[in-house]
């Protein structure tokens, strides 16, 4: 049976709202053209069901679409990963479009935010890549990034609107909880699952390239 996890949800508050045009990252002997480097915008932004306003998606065969609109980052898990670095890490340097003071680490898939008109459902996990190395210009920090557990959460836009910095959010557990954040992190890097924990995840709303993943783990272990 799936624990409820137990970080306190009260006050929370977007900290930053951060958008990205796409730049080019040099690292080692490779070259990314990325929309990662997000940076914090002043005002309102319009958050829609298919993008953020002023927003850039590169990759899009790995981001972005209606299942992954909004990703989004613990402030607290940024204050831990600059004490951790030595280093100030300011809002959307993961790539993150939301910072959320308050920002459980762990949530359920299907668990919502309601931010004045906006209300989002947690999809997945956000699992590092090489572009993430190449923006912290660190090529072991995926590996970092993996042991930390902090992986930030992906949303679908289930109602669009505006999200300003100093906004309240508003936590709306899933009734029906079937699987959470962090085990579908640690999901990624599991070479022998459990079928019928596969099974159990597929009936959670997953962002579709998570449902692909889980079908074909499924499938290979049948």
């Amino acid at each position: 049976m799936l624990r409820r996890r137990v970080t306190a949800v009260d006050d929370m508050r977007v900290t930053s709202v951060n958008v990205g045009r796409e730049e080019t990252i040099d690292h080692g002997n490779r070259t990314f053209a990325t929309g990662i480097r997000k940076r914090p915008v002043a005002g309102a932004i319009y958050v829609g069901s298919d993008a953020i306003a002023g927003d850039t998606i590169s990759d899009k065969k790995h981001h972005g679409g209606a299942d992954q609109v909004v990703y989004a980052y613990s402030q607290d898990d940024y204050e831990w990963w600059s004490a951790q670095l030595g280093k100030k890490l300011v809002p959307g340097t993961f790539g993150d479009n939301l910072t959320i003071e308050g920002l459980p680490t762990d949530m359920n898939i299907g668990d919502r935010l309601l931010i004045g008109d906006v209300l989002l459902e947690a999809t997945a996990p956000r699992i590092p890549c090489s572009t993430l190395a190449a923006q912290m210009q660190d090529s072991g920090f995926g590996m970092a990034f993996r042991k930390a557990e902090r992986p930030g959460i992906y949303f679908r836009v289930l109602n669009e609107g505006e999200v300003s910095a100093g906004d309240a959010v508003t936590f709306i557990e899933n009734p029906a909880p079937v699987v959470s954040i962090l085990e579908l992190y640690r999901l990624a890097y599991d070479l022998r699952p459990d079928p019928a924990d596969l099974e159990r995840y597929l009936e959670a709303p997953l962002a579709e390239r998570m449902r692909a993943s889980i079908e074909e783990k499924l499938s290979s272990r049948r």
